[in-house]
C-alpha cells in the first residue's frame, strides 16, 4: 500500500523514526518534511505549508504525521477526500516542561487535542507517555471556565495504543560490530541527547565537577543535536574540561557516531524530559554502562532486574553512582552485554512487522467503509 507521511520538524527523534518506517516498511511510504526549527510555528502553520505542497492525496492509501501539525487544519484545508490518517505522539504540550522563562500557551494543548480527535489511528511512543498524557487531560480541560468538553479523553483514548519507535541497530547480537576498548585511557563518559533544557545539562556537568573534586579522571564525549544556539552549559563546559573533551558537537555520519558509543563507557541522563530514549538505548546496545534518573520513560525501558544498578534517585545518589563505575566499569562486562541483548527488542527489525499490520489494517478500514474503493 502507499502511504504519504508529513513529518513538520524533521530532525532529533522525529527524523529517526520517519527514516526508519520509510526505510523498513513494506510499504510504499513518501516522506515530506519541514525542518527542525520553531516548533512553535510548526505546530501553527505546517498545515497550511503542507496542503499546497504535498501530491493528490488520491493516489495514497493513507497518511501518517506527527504531533507537532495540527491534523484538525490539515483536514479541513484538503477538501472532501482523505486517506485514514495515523498521528505518531513523540511529546504532548500538555506535559512537556515549560523552558525558563515560559508560560502555558494553552492552545498548543488544545491542538494536540485536536490532532488526535482529528486522527483515526493514534500511537504513542512509550506507556509512560500514554499515560501521562491522559492523566493530565483532565486537569487541562478542568482549566477550562466553563463547557468543558470531558468527551474528548474517551474518544481519544478508544483510538490510542503505544508501539515503540524503532531503533537503528542490527537486531541479532552477532551482527553487532566488536566494541573498541580504550584500556589505557580514562573511562569515555558519554552525553548524547539534545542540547536543550529539559535534558537538563547543568545536574550532569554539576555531578561531573563533584567527581573531578573526589580526584577521579574521565574522558568526555558530547554528543546530541543542537538546533539553534549553543547552550551557555556546553559552552562553559569545553572550556572547563578541555582536553578531556575528546568530541563536541553533533556527530551526523551515524558509522561515526557508532564508533564513539562503542568507545565509550558509561553514558547519563539527567533528563527532566523523556518519553522514550532512543539516544539511550543506542548508546546502551553498543556496550555503554548506563546510568539513568528513576523516573520518566527509565523505568518503562530498562529491565526491572537492572534497576537497582542503574538507575538513581537523587543527585546524591548519581555522584556516588558515577564515581563507582569510573573505577570499576570493567567489571561490568558481562552485565552490560546482557542489558545490551535486553535492548535487541526496540531494534526496527523486530518492530516493523506490527507498524506494518497497523498501516495495513488503517488502510483497509476506509476501503471496508467505502467499497468503491475496493
Amino acid at each position: 500500500m502507499r502511504f504519504l507521511f508529513l513529518e513538520p520538524f524533521f530532525g532529533g527523534s522525529h527524523k529517526d523514526f520517519a527514516q526508519g518506517l520509510v526505510s523498513h516498511s513494506r510499504h510504499k511510504i513518501d516522506l515530506v518534511t519541514l525542518p527542525a526549527r520553531f516548533w512553535k510555528w510548526r505546530m501553527r502553520g505546517a498545515a497550511l505549508y503542507f496542503v499546497k505542497k504535498i501530491p493528490s492525496l488520491k493516489d495514497y492509501d493513507g497518511l501518517i504525521t506527527t504531533d507537532l501539525m495540527s491534523l484538525s487544519d490539515f483536514k479541513s484545508l484538503c477538501g472532501s477526500f482523505l486517506p485514514p490518517s495515523l498521528v505518531y505522539f513523540h511529546e504532548n504540550q500538555l506535559t512537556y516542561p515549560l523552558a525558563p522563562g515560559e508560560s502555558m500557551d494553552f492552545q498548543f494543548g488544545f491542538t494536540d487535542i485536536t490532532t488526535a480527535l482529528a486522527a483515526d489511528q493514534v500511537l504513542f511512543n512509550s506507556h509512560t507517555h500514554f499515560n501521562a498524557f491522559f492523566s493530565s487531560l483532565p486537569d487541562f480541560l478542568n482549566m477550562m471556565p466553563e463547557y468543558r468538553p470531558r468527551w474528548v479523553i474517551d474518544v481519544i483514548r478508544e483510538k490510542a495504543g503505544v508501539l515503540y519507535p524503532g531503533c537503528h541497530f542490527p537486531a541479532t547480537d552477532s551482527a553487532l560490530p566488536c566494541s573498541l576498548p580504550e584500556p589505557d585511557l580514562p573511562p569515555l563518559i558519554i552525553w548524547n541527547h539534545r542540547w536543550e533544557f529539559d535534558k537538563n545539562p547543568a545536574d550532569f556537568f554539576n555531578a561531573l565537577d563533584a567527581v573531578l573534586d573526589r580526584g577521579f579522571n574521565f574522558r568526555l564525549a558530547l554528543l546530541g543535536e543542537n538546533f539553534q544556539m549553543v547552550p551557555k552549559e556546553f559552552i562553559a563546559a569545553r572550556k572547563r574540561y578541555q582536553n578531556r573533551v575528546v568530541c563536541y558537537g553533533y556527530e551526523a555520519s551515524r558509522e561515526k557516531y557508532s564508533k564513539w558509543l562503542m568507545q565509550g563507557a558509561i553514558v547519563v541522563s539527567t533528563a527532566k524530559q523523556e518519553n522514550f530514549g532512543i539516544s539511550m538505548i543506542e548508546a546502551i546496545r553498543y556496550g555503554c554502562i548506563p546510568l539513568l534518573p528513576d523516573r520518566l520513560s527509565y523505568p518503562e525501558i530498562i529491565p526491572k532486574a537492572f534497576h537497582d544498578d542503574f538507575l538513581y534517585q537523587d543527585q546524591t545518589e548519581l555522584v556516588e553512582k558515577l564515581c563507582f563505575f569510573i573505577s570499576n566499569y570493567p567489571k561490568f562486562q558481562i552485565t552490560c552485554q546482557n542489558l545490551s541483548e535486553a535492548m535487541g527488542r526496540f531494534a526496527w527489525e523486530n518492530l516493523i512487522d506490527r507498524y506494518d499490520e497497523i498501516l495495513g489494517k488503517l488502510a483497509l478500514s476506509e476501503k471496508s467503509a467505502n467499497p468503491d474503493m475496493l
